[in-house]
């Protein structure tokens, strides 16, 4: 049996911060109080003065490329990044090759995951325009959710029929999250450019291709689908202040039928940095103005957006050196995203209770996930050691994601993860992540 005692911690959970110490047996929190004594010399006590204790962080949208791409990143490489950056559960997305629009091609990922993932993992079923019978075939008990690319993306899984996307809104019971882009205006886009630049067009143009309007006129009709089927939608990655007010903070997120996400990249960066960052930031949907960027937190902190992920999208270097119309889009960022926020709760943008609820509570509760997201006795103790007081570099040789580089390389950080817990196991501790295969399949609460 494995005991843990973590002593002395600034505990971050539900809105309130308070010191005491948690008491970890085998795989759960047994015991959360003010002074808990060790009742086992083989007890491991670790003393967490002075830092802060939170629950593992739960990316709700990652690409960790296995099958088929694992020349960018694996589940072994990218959920041992994810530890190292207090990221212990993660939903992976369907995009990868072959593409996961089946329920064989769906379990082999799981069966990929059972015996490599370092974190808790969950795959989400991909939708195409013809495969609604496989769909209903999802077992929402141990699948986080059906995926639907409204605009083309890595991959080939465009859902662009009508017909197709009202069959599925009106049949699934399943959670429905979908990248909200418009196609055909990002192609008309796309042409426009290539017929002034070639291929070779200028990434600083990629937000007025990947425009305002195609994000937009996108999100609108499919909350106008969900609407009229009761579909329960969740809009990945908004990037632009127009789409905000299609979104609603008048009602609990419990009582949300449309729930939504910002990534780290759109909180961070603006398309001021292509000039230094080039492609390292050519995402979909497209990092745009500084406008979007401060709209975008006003909208996270007035809770219009309910989830912080990171679409976690690796791609190897000489790929991101290719010409605007070769090069991929997306980027690795599980390693960096929680002290990310956490240098913008050092800004006092926001709290680091905040920063739990978006990061850890609430894709909890969006994506109904049995027994985490929160420190409670008696949940799965997936748990975080942050301390603020130590303060790193981003370089090539602390980069864990295979693909060996970060939008953050140079950047100086404050803070830094130093232990992270995966179901009661030390998965990571002090820089090293731990030779154990800790992650779970997870459940969730739904019928």
């Amino acid at each position: 049996m494995s005991t843990f005692l973590i002593k002395n911690a600034r505990i971050v959970n539900e809105g309130s911060v308070f010191e005491g110490d948690v008491l970890i047996e085998n795989e759960i929190i047994r015991q959360i109080a003010d002074n808990i004594s060790a009742k086992s010399s083989e007890c491991i006590i670790i003393d967490a003065e002075g830092s802060f204790l939170i629950p593992g962080v739960i990316d709700d949208q990652v690409h960790f490329r296995e099958p088929g791409l694992t020349h960018k990143g694996d589940i072994a490489s990218e959920s041992k990044a994810a530890v190292a950056g207090g990221i212990t559960s993660y939903i992976e997305q369907p995009n990868t090759v072959p593409n996961a629009v089946t329920q064989e091609l769906l379990e082999d990922k799981y069966q990929i995951a059972s015996k490599t993932s370092h974190a808790n993992y969950s795959f989400m079923m991909g939708g195409t325009n013809d495969n609604l019978e496989e769909i209903l075939k999802t077992n929402p008990k141990n699948v986080a959710g059906l995926k639907l690319f409204l605009g083309s993306s890595t991959g080939d899984m465009l859902v662009d029929s009508s017909a197709s996307l009202e069959k599925i809104f009106s049949n699934t019971k399943l959670l429905i999250a979908v990248h909200s882009e418009d196609e055909t205006i990002v192609k008309n886009n796309l042409e426009k450019y290539k017929e002034i630049y070639g291929d070779d067009i200028p990434v600083e143009k990629h937000p007025e291709i990947r425009s305002v309007a195609a994000c937009y006129e996108s999100t609108v009709r499919v909350i106008e689908l969900a609407k009229k089927t009761g579909a329960r939608l969740h809009v990945f990655h908004i990037s632009t202040a127009k789409e905000l007010d299609l979104f609603t903070n008048k009602i609990p997120l419990e009582k949300k039928q449309i729930t939504a996400e910002v990534c780290i990249h759109h909180l961070w960066f603006t398309d001021a940095d292509y000039e230094t960052k080039g492609s390292l930031i050519k995402w979909n949907p497209a990092v745009k103005t500084k406008e979007d960027k401060d709209a975008l937190w006003k909208a996270l902190l007035d809770d219009r957006i309910d989830v912080i992920a990171t679409d976690h999208a690796p791609h190897t270097l000489e790929e991101k050196s290719n010409p605007y119309t070769t090069c991929p889009s997306g980027g690795p960022l599980v390693q960096h995203a929680l002290v990310a926020m956490m240098e913008s709760c050092f800004n006092g943008k926001i709290s680091i209770e905040k920063i739990v609820e978006k990061m850890c509570h609430n894709p909890a509760k969006i994506f109904k996930i049995e027994n985490r997201g929160f420190i409670k006795e008696g949940y799965f103790a997936d748990l975080v050691i942050v301390n603020p007081h130590m303060p790193w570099n981003v370089k090539k040789e602390n980069i864990i994601a295979k693909c060996g580089w970060s939008p953050f390389e140079g950047n100086n950080f404050k803070s830094r993860v130093t232990h992270t817990f995966v179901n009661g196991k030390l998965a990571y501790a002090n820089g090293k992540v731990k030779d154990i295969i800790a992650g779970q399949r997870l459940t969730f609460d739904r019928e």
